[in-house]
């Protein structure tokens, strides 16, 4: 990502009802899969600012992994430097097996080869390890807002279960999130596509904005607590969950 979009990141995602709530459900999940024990080890692949795994630090053991300088720079004001890993191509710098959680939070979307970053997932992952995934959903959404972070692309169910090789991984979970705001984050995309900004004027977007408290707290319950229904298969979303487990 460019460091400006760093900037917007780091102000806001401590409160705005995504990223909390990203980081709740994917916490949930853990926690059904494993439960988290402080003798485990966590890998948190693309850790942007480390916000996620830092929270985790307090249950087990995190590395975190990036290769962009501007989130080296902020890791480093969380983690120490042992800690701190750098990606190289779509490589991870731990022996096979190494990891008994990974999680990889809206990052195969910026790796043009993200079949072979999901490969690798799998080789530092020990048998009957778990990795809890998410990424945005649906071309029907991509935006500027896409484009500014560096996307590949977004994905539908399909396209991301096929990352994951069956003689690999058993998947116990994939599903659409943020349901419920598809509707409103569509209009609002297509109406900004629609307006063609003037020339040197500042680019306002909803995404860097953390709405009104009662409304970011009722977002923030929605998001997780649908993102943590099993049994029900969702048609469509803003972003999609996957959870898998390394086979032996």
């Amino acid at each position: 990502m460019n460091a400006d979009e760093y900037t917007n990141l780091e102000r806001v995602e401590r409160d705005h009802w995504y990223y909390a709530g990203k980081r709740e459900l994917v916490s949930a999940w853990l926690e059904r899969c494993g439960p988290v024990r402080p003798e485990h080890t966590l890998i948190d692949c693309g850790a942007g600012t480390g916000i996620f795994a830092q929270e985790m630090a307090a249950r087990c053991k995190v590395y975190v992994l990036d290769d962009h300088e501007e989130s080296i720079r902020i890791l480093r004001t969380r983690f120490s430097e042992e800690r701190i890993l750098r990606v190289s191509g779509t490589g991870i710098p731990l022996p096979d097996g190494a990891v008994d959680f990974l999680t990889a939070l809206d990052v195969l979307e910026h790796i043009e080869r993200d079949a072979a970053a999901a490969d690798e997932f799998a080789r530092v992952l020990r048998p009957g390890g778990s990795a809890v995934i998410t990424v945005p959903a649906s071309m029907a959404l991509w935006s500027d807002w896409d484009v500014a972070l560096h996307h590949f692309r977004r994905y539908d169910r399909a396209r991301l279960v096929a990352l994951f090789d069956p003689a690999k991984w058993e998947l116990l979970h994939v599903n659409y999130t943020n349901v419920v705001a598809f509707p409103a984050v569509w209009a609002i995309r297509r109406w900004r596509s629609l307006r063609a900004p003037r020339a040197g004027a500042p680019v306002h977007r909803t995404e860097d904005a953390v709405p009104a408290s009662p409304v970011n707290a009722l977002l923030r319950r929605v998001f997780v607590g649908l993102g943590k229904v099993r049994g029900v298969r969702f048609p469509f979303g803003v972003s999609l969950i996957l959870v898998a487990r390394r086979r032996a």
